[in-house]
């Protein structure tokens, strides 16, 4: 795995901190239940015995076709009503697939379901998007991978991977592990997708509850990942009843100011 903490400061890491919110309070962007819907972005497990319904994209030509084994009750980030993302993720617990879509609404009650986006990524293999794809998420990663999720935080203890966070203006550039793009200005102070920043090693994190440290301990040692155009400083995670919303709230106390960013290397400037 890797680890943002042995790795080299960028030397643009000030100017890059700056273009995303440095005062701005690092928001978990997940919890128990926010406007009537769960908050966050869900996840359902599936068997290999779920089956395969047609989907359909208007990214098409970015999009891996389908069919994917979306149940109709797989619930949809935001609600069903929702006009925001509205991410659908599958697990395919038996073949190891992870099935994700962006913009997803079922057609004729999950009979097909239609949407922005979708990408299919081998869980064994850790397969990545073509170069200059796009995935249901802008930089063209998997978005479970980087969720942070309650069994981890409360039950493992421990976040033994890095996680996604946003950004509200973005580089038209991405690096790897991105494939993608989706800002518009080209200044080098600007950050791109893919970028990892890392919570700074002198941040006292020792009057955080316990399930707060996970977090903030993970974000020391693997950081977080740039994967889409957002509210500065938004932290993704998976919805879940047993979440401490006025704890997580307290997280709102790490500012941008107290991450610094990774060295990167093999910058892509989109076309």
């Amino acid at each position: 795995l890797f680890r943002s903490s042995s790795a080299p400061l960028d030397a643009n890491s000030a100017n890059l901190i700056a273009s995303c919110g440095p005062t701005s309070g690092l928001h978990p962007d997940f919890g128990t239940v926010y406007a009537g819907a769960p908050n966050g972005i869900p996840y359902v497990v599936v068997h290999g015995s779920q089956p395969r319904v047609p989907v359909s994209f208007y990214y098409g030509d970015e999009s891996d076709p389908g069919p994917y084994p979306v149940p109709p009750y797989a619930p949809i980030e935001g609600g069903p009503s929702s006009t925001g993302d509205r991410h659908v993720i599958v697990i395919d617990a038996d073949n190891w697939k992870l099935y994700e879509m962006f913009d997803a609404h079922p057609v004729s009650g999950g009979a097909s379901w239609s949407g922005g986006s979708g990408a299919i990524f081998d869980m064994t293999t850790g397969t990545t998007r073509p170069a200059g794809w796009t995935s249901a998420d802008a930089a063209g990663l998997p978005i479970l991978p980087g969720l942070t999720r309650y069994d981890e935080v409360a039950i493992h203890h421990a976040i033994d991977h890095a996680l996604r966070f946003t950004c509200a203006h973005s580089r038209k550039a991405y690096v790897s592990p991105a494939r993608h793009s989706a800002g518009s200005g080209t200044s080098a102070d600007l950050p791109p997708m893919g970028m990892r920043v890392r919570l700074k090693a002198g941040v006292d994190i020792s009057s955080y509850s316990a399930a707060n440290q996970v977090i903030l301990k993970a974000l020391k040692k693997y950081g977080m990942i740039l994967a889409d155009n957002g509210s500065n400083m938004f932290l993704a995670g998976a919805p879940d009843p047993r979440w401490n919303d006025d704890d997580l709230h307290n997280l709102t106390k790490i500012h941008g100011s107290d991450f610094e960013v990774v060295q990167m290397t093999g910058l892509v400037t989109a076309p």
